[in-house]
């Protein structure tokens, strides 16, 4: 019998063996893992408005009901509105295996998202809880997320150049100043790698987000694959550009595009191709989410909390 009885991660060409923990974050997360997005839903929780850069690619709703991309979501939630969103959602969904932070802000950037998974490891210890983070605070938040429990952590990681970085974001914010152009690009870098090593370095499962944006990072892509292999990180998820904002201009890759790419990364790293560009505040499994239903029950419930009141002429 083989010693080796859980899976193992290549981190700089050595397998490392995963615990039933890892195993776990894994096998039962929609996200990183195409079975379990099959079987396993996920919620995400809306908490975390502000947002500490600007990419060129990105506009944020908050109360935006007709879009299915990330940045968006029909309302901000409070960490105590949040947990009693869990609560009704586990009551009805037994599928849910994973509640998380994806915005519409920066998780990072919103005291909120702290609140809230100390609300959620306090009231459902069971549950997995993951983050998705530009990264540019990952080293500065690394112990407390280690210590809220939050086991699996998502960054958007779109060049390991700093000059393509700079063409990337608009503006990095950090510690009260404001960097732009190289200066942004420098840091942000600087920053996202070493958030991701210590994220690595804890035992927690990273996914790296890469926007592919034609012109922009197409020829650079490869160079991602390749810096994350050798940090240990688990999966990249390959995402096509959606023009908008400042790129509005470019164009989105067409799906053979997308596969051909994805072909090639493959042989370099791990690929997730079961994205579905979800909301911040999605609910359900990958590609049917059911958000929209809790919204309509809490919508019920105010109205119902008005009957009888007095009106106001």
């Amino acid at each position: 019998m083989s010693e080796n009885k859980y899976p193992t991660i290549e981190i700089e060409g050595k397998n490392t063996p995963w615990d039933p923990a890892h195993t776990r974050r894994v096998q039962e997360h929609p996200c990183f893992s195409e079975k379990a997005s099959h079987h396993f839903g996920r919620m995400h929780l809306a908490v975390a408005p502000k947002c500490n850069i600007q990419c060129n690619y990105c506009i944020r709703k908050f109360d935006c009901v007709n879009e299915c991309r990330p940045g968006v979501t029909s309302q901000v939630l409070t960490p105590q509105e949040a947990l009693t969103r869990v609560n009704e959602v586990l009551e009805k969904l037994h599928y849910i295996k994973v509640v998380a932070v994806a915005g519409p802000g920066e998780p990072l950037f919103n005291e909120e998202t702290f609140e809230t998974f100390s609300l959620i490891k306090e009231a459902h210890p069971h549950m997995m809880l993951c983050i998705s983070s530009n990264g540019l605070l990952l080293p500065d938040k690394i112990d407390l997320l280690e210590e809220l429990g939050v086991g699996n952590v998502t960054v958007t990681l779109n060049a390991v150049d700093p000059e393509i970085g700079a063409k990337i974001y608009e503006y990095v914010t950090y510690k009260g100043k404001k960097y732009t152009g190289l200066e942004a690009g420098k840091i942000m870098l600087d920053h996202q790698l070493r958030g991701i090593e210590e994220a690595v370095k804890r035992k927690m499962v990273v996914k790296i987000n890469t926007v592919f944006i034609p012109t922009i990072n197409d020829h650079h892509v490869i160079e991602v694959a390749k810096a994350i292999k050798k940090m240990g990180v688990y999966i990249q998820n390959l995402m096509p550009l959606i023009p908008q904002y400042r790129f509005v201009h470019l164009s989105s890759p067409t799906p053979v595009e997308m596969m051909n790419v994805q072909d090639n990364l493959s042989e370099v790293m791990r690929q997730m191709t079961h994205c579905r560009h979800c909301r911040s505040d999605a609910i359900g499994i990958l590609g049917h989410d059911v958000q929209e239903c809790f919204d309509k029950m809490e919508q019920e419930k105010k109205f119902s909390g008005l009957r009888g009141k007095p009106r106001l002429i």
